[in-house]
């Protein structure tokens, strides 16, 4: 493998319109907030990567404003003038700032980018490369569709059926207290053909969880994230009572959290989301946890960009991620994107990895300068 020497980093807040808006138990953002990573080599490669944060901190505790002062005044620093023979190298160079996983996670994707550019390999194949034999990517992911909270249960219906008539196979509905039994009872009533699953968002306690056991007659794919984002031993109480899987999201932050989760029983699916986890190299590291323990495995969204969106294809498109991911189609989110071209759903309820070398999509320099002009004026923290 070419080593690369990192000349500079550039930082791009940017804020980019919703096609449609996504409603979940924490909220709704009409826009789409992140802080796109530009990174370039002395050999003159440019990579590309997305810190996806949001303008307040609810998935996570970080925010587009926390995330260009921890990079700028922290990380960075420790990455330029280095020179990178080995990604594994990344994640060490950035270890003496503790937390920060979502901006880590967009510095070490660019340099992800730069590096499979720079042995004219595409990412997937980059991954597959610190993958044991036999992790070959599939050239697609599998792929389903999240849903918001919607005002009724026809108004879900409605949408359940323009994504199904649209190719999608796998539905996945937000839920929160007052909006989840009836809403599975309505749906799987109207439609018992569906693959469908519900995600919680960490909306509820172990008190409720005789009232999710209700959810067992509707014959879900899974409950995703019922309890808090750090309760790995609360739902290891709850699995037990449940029928439906458990799958895990918010409180699996690293390699060492999946293997706790699965000694104690606490659920049977991951959703594997790399920005929560740091980077891709902590998420090698779960993957192969994971496939070793013969766990069900999906890549998450947090709504990115093109660029965010190509590398979590690449990375859903290894042969260990054996449950539809959550990564839609360009048109579900942008119109347009940054980037291009566009990730187009393909038959079988698919997207296609990118031909071309790195995350195989061309930042589109006009969009990303008017994306920047949006978050300019709509910057909440000025």
């Amino acid at each position: 493998m070419k080593s690369v020497t990192i000349r500079s980093i550039q930082l791009h807040p940017i804020a980019l319109p919703f096609v449609e808006i996504l409603r979940t138990s924490f909220g709704q953002d009409p826009l789409k907030a992140a802080v796109i990573v530009e990174v370039t080599t002395e050999q003159g490669i440019t990579g590309w990567g997305e810190i996806s944060v949001e303008i307040e901190p609810g998935y996570g505790a970080e925010t587009v404003g926390t995330a260009q002062h921890i990079a700028d005044n922290f990380l960075i620093p420790k990455l330029v003038g280095q020179t990178i023979d080995n990604m594994h190298q990344v994640p060490k160079l950035m270890a003496h700032t503790r937390g920060n996983h979502h901006t880590k996670h967009g510095l070490e994707a660019a340099i992800w980018d730069a590096f499979a550019k720079t042995n004219d390999l595409s990412l997937a194949s980059l991954f597959s490369h610190y993958l044991p034999e036999g992790n070959e990517s599939k050239g697609y992911a599998d792929v389903g569709v999240s849903i918001g909270i919607q005002p009724s249960v026809e108004a879900t219906l409605a949408i359940i059926n323009k994504r199904y008539d649209q190719g999608y196979r796998r539905i996945k509905l937000k839920i929160q207290p007052g909006w989840d039994v009836e809403l599975a009872r309505g749906v799987r009533a109207a439609r018992p053909d569906i693959s469908l699953m519900l995600d919680a968002n960490s909306a509820y306690s172990l008190e409720d969880a005789d009232y999710l056991a209700q959810l067992d007659e509707f014959d879900l794919l899974m409950i995703e994230q019922p309890l808090g984002d750090d309760d790995i031993y609360g739902h290891s109480k709850l699995q037990p009572r449940l029928k439906t899987a458990i799958c895990l999201d918010e409180c699996i932050k690293s390699n060492s959290d999946i293997q706790l989760a699965m000694e104690i029983g606490a659920g049977r699916i991951l959703n594997l989301k790399p920005v929560r986890v740091g980077g891709y190299v902590e998420s090698l590291k779960i993957y192969e946890t994971c496939v070793a323990n013969h766990f069900k495995l999906w890549i998450g969204g947090m709504l990115e960009v093109g660029i965010g969106r190509a590398a979590n294809v690449a990375f859903a498109s290894l042969p260990g991620v054996n449950m539809p991911s959550d990564i839609s189609a360009t048109e579900r989110y942008f119109n347009p994107d940054i980037t291009e071209p566009p990730f187009v759903l393909q038959e079988g309820s698919r997207l296609n990895v990118p031909d071309g070398s790195g995350i195989g999509v061309e930042v589109q320099r006009d969009r990303l300068d008017a994306a920047k002009a949006l978050w300019d004026k709509t910057n909440p923290y000025i």
